[in-house]
């Protein structure tokens, strides 16, 4: 949307008709209706607070994405600390994995996490947001205003690479 002197770039109206899409895919991120619902409010506040910087390079949808992604990311991000300060205090289930699993799949998911970290850009966000964020391939492509084969394509070619990574390595 081109700004307009003296009008509202962005009307509440039209944002609010893009609620129930961010809040469809802030849901696809974080599987908890009510932090969804939480981070999807804190999205259009923000939204509405910094309206009169969207200069329409993408569609209003990608852009609300883009803030509730960061936003997203951040909240993981400060809750990880919490949990990996108070992890150890946390009793195991009984119906819990071995310790010896935990430690393997703990290992491997580390090895995984370090490939990801290594992998060039748009291989690592977009290899993220299909198997962390669970986006369709469709989502991921609007995102980056790309095709769905392209979204398709970059994923495997990720994934391809974590594999062969994990396994030069003898990780896999």
């Amino acid at each position: 949307m081109p700004k307009h002197s003296g009008e509202p770039v962005l009307s509440q109206e039209v944002l609010c008709a893009e609620y129930e899409s961010v809040y469809r895919y802030v849901l696809s991120l974080c599987r908890s209706d009510s932090e969804a619902q939480d981070l999807t409010q804190e999205t259009f506040l923000k939204a509405m607070k910094a309206a009169d910087h969207f200069e329409g390079n993408s569609s209003l949808y990608t852009w609300l994405c883009a803030i509730a992604k960061n936003l997203w990311l951040n909240k993981c991000r400060k809750e990880q600390r919490v949990v990996s300060s108070s992890s150890c205090e946390r009793p195991l289930p009984d119906n819990a994995v071995s310790p010896e699993q935990y430690v393997i799949d703990q290992d491997l998911s580390m090895r995984v996490h370090q490939v990801l970290h290594e992998l060039n850009e748009p291989y690592k966000e977009v290899f993220s947001l299909r198997v962390f964020g669970q986006l369709s391939f469709g989502q991921i492509a609007q995102l980056f205003s790309k095709t769905e084969s392209w979204a398709r394509v970059t994923f495997h070619r990720a994934r391809k690479m974590i594999i062969e990574a994990t396994r030069k390595d003898g990780t896999l």
